[in-house]
């Protein structure tokens, strides 16, 4: 053991217990957070007030409830790039639900819709063994087709319920969003599921190795699918509640949702290669991006500039965490 290491170790050894035990790459991110958050103040003295920063967090859990899904199919050392159109037409779905008089299953039928999606990408790559970069890219394109065929190419006429706009824009508690509250709820849920379940644990194995876990005795099939099923149905989701803060569905609302919902999954350092990776990093990862986001508006960069950001973001963190051999 070299010298450089040994003071390594020793320096890790006397930091506070929780901080020994965290993960280095959840620490960087939060970390990063700390720091777009002074930058963001010289830009603007109001980027720390509490209403600006609760503003940003009904914002980001959007983000967060797709990222959630998102993060689940990483784990298995998968991707899934429907998420832009699933998103869409989860959000045209719920809105064309409550145009024909049926608000109370709106939001259900939407969600309903994407899961489908998701059952539809977990069949071909589990049981077909189509790549999940191709089967989710062609369900992806499907769904676009189906949402142009039925809207025309235009945006449709239907505006959200009531019930979708108090989702993402209500308040139960005062001063906080319900989008907050929603996406506090998808994060106790995805870490109890994770954490405290066989289908967490089996999330892992397979990611770690697909045969060794399949040799053990776990379902893998139905696991992939049911992991695929989870992402369509929060990627829908968060249409819906992107549709309720705009108040209407749009063409491509979810275009701008899935390099930041990847992203997001690889800066809380969740390996790429699957198998390894906690939902709090996912969380600030979602933050960080939200926080950034924030920060290139206030420079009117523009989207193109954006978009190539967040490819250099996610290049720099596969450099970082997906070649490390501890990570499967």
């Amino acid at each position: 053991m070299t010298e450089a290491t040994e003071n390594r170790l020793s320096l890790r050894a006397r930091l506070p217990g929780p901080i020994r035990r965290a993960d280095p790459a959840v620490l960087t991110s939060f970390g990063c957070i700390l720091l777009l958050l002074f930058l963001g103040s010289l830009y603007s003295s109001n980027f720390l007030s509490p209403e600006y920063l609760l503003q940003q967090l009904k914002v980001a859990s959007f983000l967060g409830v797709i990222a959630a899904g998102m993060m689940l199919v990483i784990l298995l050392g998968h991707i899934d790039l429907s998420v832009p159109w699933v998103m869409t037409m989860g959000a045209m779905m719920a809105c064309a639900a409550a145009g024909f008089g049926s608000t109370v299953i709106a939001i259900p039928f939407g969600i309903l819709c994407g899961m489908l999606f998701g059952l539809l990408n977990g069949f071909g790559v589990a049981y077909l063994r189509i790549p999940s970069m191709i089967v989710t890219l062609a369900t992806n394109v499907v769904a676009q087709g189906l949402m142009v065929l039925y809207t025309g190419g235009f945006s449709p006429q239907d505006s959200a319920p009531q019930a979708m706009r108090w989702l993402a824009t209500g308040y139960i508690i005062p001063g906080v969003p319900n989008a907050i509250l929603v996406w506090a709820s998808v994060s106790v849920a995805m870490v109890f599921l994770l954490t405290r379940t066989t289908f967490g644990r089996s999330v892992y194995g397979i990611g770690n190795s697909e045969r060794a876990a399949y040799l053990s005795g776990i379902n893998t099939r139905r696991i992939v699918m049911v992991a695929f099923a989870v992402s369509g149905a929060l990627s829908a989701f968060g249409g819906v509640l992107l549709a309720g803060y705009a108040s209407k569905a749009a063409q491509a609302m979810g275009d701008a949702y899935l390099l930041p919902s990847i992203a997001a999954v690889v800066l809380g350092g969740t390996s790429i290669l699957g198998g390894r990776g906690s939902y709090l990093g996912t969380v600030a990862g979602v933050i960080l991006i939200t926080l950034l986001q924030s920060i290139l508006s206030v420079m009117q960069m523009p989207e193109a500039g954006r978009q190539i950001v967040y490819g250099i973001v996610i290049i720099a963190m596969l450099l970082l965490y997906g070649r490390n051999p501890a990570s499967r």
